[in-house]
C-alpha cells in the first residue's frame, strides 16, 4: 500500500467479501448524519446504475490481487446528496474482509467544468476571429480595386491582391513602393501618408505609377497589426487612365462547384443527392454523376451517430455545422475520415443543403518523433492549485499552437509559405506567430517566402 494516498480519506467503506457495508466513516468534510443506513446494503446499490460494473471490476481485483485500480463513481447518501468519489479497494487479513478509500473529486469535477467552458469560449472566440480573416481575405483576393498594404516604417510592400498585382504591374511581396511613384510625385505622396498618420485621415491624391506614368487616384488608411503599422492603400484609375486590369471573364456558379478542390454536394430536404463536383465523385469512388443523382448521401456515410439525420436535423436547428467528423465508404470498398461542413435554413425545412466534405486524413498529426507533447501538457496539471486557471489555459494554448507551428514547418522543410497554407494562416499572422515564439530563424521576407 506504499503507492496508495490513504493518509486522510474522505469516506471508508468497511466490506465484506462480497462487497456488503459493514461499516461507513466520514471526514468532516463529507456531513452526512444517517451513514449508518447504508450498512448491509451491498456497495453497488449506493452508486447509481452505471457504477454497478466498476464496483464489481474492484471487488474481484480486491479479492485476487490484494488491492484495485482506481475508479471513479458517483456515490449517493442517504440524504439525497451525490458526490463524485475516486475508490480503491483493498484487501485486509484473512477472514477479515476487505475496505475501500475514497477521495472527493467534487473540487476536481467543478475545475474540470471551469476548464471545458473556458476552452469552449476560447475557441469560439478562434472561430470568430478565423471567420474575420476568412472574410478579409475574400475580400482583398476577389477585390476588382487594386490594393496594396505596405509596412509604414519603410513602404515596403506586404501584400498585393490580384487586381494590383495585375492592374500596376508590381512585385506581390518585398519590393520599395515609393520606387513606383513618379519622383517628382513622391514628397506629395509622402505628405499625404503622413497627415493620414496625424489625422487619421487624408484626400486622395493622385500619382503617376510605373514606366508608363499611368495615371492612378490613391486613398490610404493607417492599419495596426502584426509586427508594426500598415498602410492600406486602394488605386482607382484616373479616367482616360488604364483601366484596373483585364476583364474578368464570366464563370458560372456550375465551373465554381466543379472546381472546388473538396467535394461538394447539394442535397434536397431529405439528403438526396441534386448536385455534384468532380471531387464528390472521386470520393465515393462514382464513374459517373448519374450514378449518384438521385441516392440518398446516407449510402455513403457509415458511422454510429455521425449519419445523414443527425446533420439534417443540425443544419435545420443552428442554420449550418462545422466539422462533422464521419466515415465515407466508396463503390470499391475504400473508407475515408472526413470532416462535413453544412448550410442549409435555420428553423424550417431547408428547400437545399450544401454540403462540403474534406478529406482529414492528410492533416497534421503529433506524431513528430522529437517532440512529446503529452509530457509538456501534463506537467501543467501539476500547476494546479500554484497557478489560476486563466493562466494554465492561456499556457496549454502557446504550447499546443508553438507544437503545431513547428510541426508544419518540418512537414514543409522550412518553407513558411506552404506552412501558413497548411495552418490556414495568412504569412503576416505566421511571421508574427514566429517572433512570438522565437521561431523565425531570420527575416520574414526571406527569399523562399518571396519565391
Amino acid at each position: 500500500m506504499d503507492g496508495l494516498n490513504v493518509a486522510q480519506p474522505d469516506i471508508t467503506l468497511h466490506l465484506d467479501m462480497e462487497g456488503t457495508i459493514q461499516r461507513v466513516s466520514l471526514s468532516p468534510a463529507i456531513p452526512d448524519s444517517d451513514v449508518e443506513s447504508l450498512r448491509g446494503r451491498p456497495w453497488s446499490e449506493t452508486v447509481g446504475d452505471v457504477g454497478g460494473d466498476k464496483i464489481k471490476h474492484m471487488l474481484d481485483d480486491a479479492r485476487d490481487k490484494g488491492v484495485s485500480a482506481f475508479r471513479q463513481l458517483n456515490q449517493h447518501f442517504p440524504s439525497g446528496l451525490k458526490l463524485p468519489i475516486e475508490y480503491t479497494a483493498v484487501r485486509l487479513g484473512e477472514g477479515e474482509g476487505l475496505i475501500a478509500i475514497g477521495r472527493n473529486l467534487q473540487a476536481v469535477a467543478e475545475l474540470q467544468s471551469r476548464l471545458v467552458a473556458a476552452q469552449q469560449a476560447m475557441e469560439r472566440d478562434y472561430w470568430k476571429l478565423r471567420e474575420v480573416e476568412t472574410r478579409y481575405r475574400l475580400l482583398f483576393d476577389s477585390s476588382n480595386e487594386a490594393v496594396l498594404l505596405v509596412r509604414a516604417s519603410n513602404l515596403h510592400i506586404l501584400e498585393a491582391n490580384p487586381a494590383a498585382i495585375r492592374a500596376l504591374g508590381i512585385s506581390p511581396q518585398g519590393s520599395e513602393f515609393l520606387a513606383e511613384v513618379a519622383p517628382k510625385e513622391r514628397r506629395h505622396f509622402e505628405d499625404m501618408l503622413q497627415r493620414v498618420r496625424d489625422q487619421g485621415k487624408a484626400p486622395a491624391v493622385m500619382v503617376h505609377m510605373g514606366q508608363s506614368r499611368t495615371p492612378w487616384l490613391v486613398r490610404a488608411s493607417l492599419m495596426t497589426a502584426g509586427p508594426g503599422p500598415m498602410f492600406l492603400l486602394q488605386f482607382s484609375p484616373v479616367s482616360g487612365g488604364a483601366p484596373a486590369g483585364p476583364e474578368a471573364d464570366s464563370v458560372s456558379i456550375a465551373e465554381l462547384i466543379a472546381r472546388v478542390p473538396d467535394a461538394f454536394v447539394v442535397l434536397d430536404r431529405r439528403g438526396t443527392v441534386i448536385r455534384v463536383n468532380q471531387a464528390f465523385l472521386d470520393l465515393v469512388q462514382a464513374g459517373s454523376e448519374s450514378a449518384v443523382i438521385g441516392e440518398s448521401l446516407s449510402r455513403w456515410l457509415w458511422r454510429p451517430g455521425a449519419d445523414l439525420t443527425v446533420l439534417l436535423a443540425n443544419v435545420q436547428r443552428h442554420g449550418n455545422v462545422r466539422l462533422f467528423s464521419t466515415t465515407v465508404h466508396g463503390e470499391l470498398g475504400t473508407e475515408t475520415e472526413v470532416e462535413l461542413s453544412a448550410s442549409g435554413e435555420r428553423e424550417r425545412d431547408s428547400q437545399y443543403v450544401g454540403v462540403v466534405l474534406r478529406d482529414v486524413s492528410r492533416r497534421l498529426t503529433n506524431s513528430t518523433p522529437n517532440r512529446d507533447l503529452s509530457k509538456v501538457v501534463s506537467s501543467l496539471t501539476e500547476q494546479i492549485g500554484n497557478t489560476s486557471l486563466r493562466e494554465l489555459v492561456k499556457d496549454t494554448v502557446g504550447i499546443l499552437e508553438r507544437h503545431y507551428i513547428e510541426s508544419a514547418l518540418d512537414l514543409t522543410n522550412g518553407n513558411r509559405t506552404a506552412a501558413a497554407e497548411l495552418l490556414g494562416l495568412s504569412r503576416q499572422s505566421l511571421y508574427a506567430k514566429l517572433n512570438r515564439y522565437a521561431l523565425d530563424g531570420g527575416s520574414s521576407s526571406s527569399s523562399e517566402d518571396r519565391a
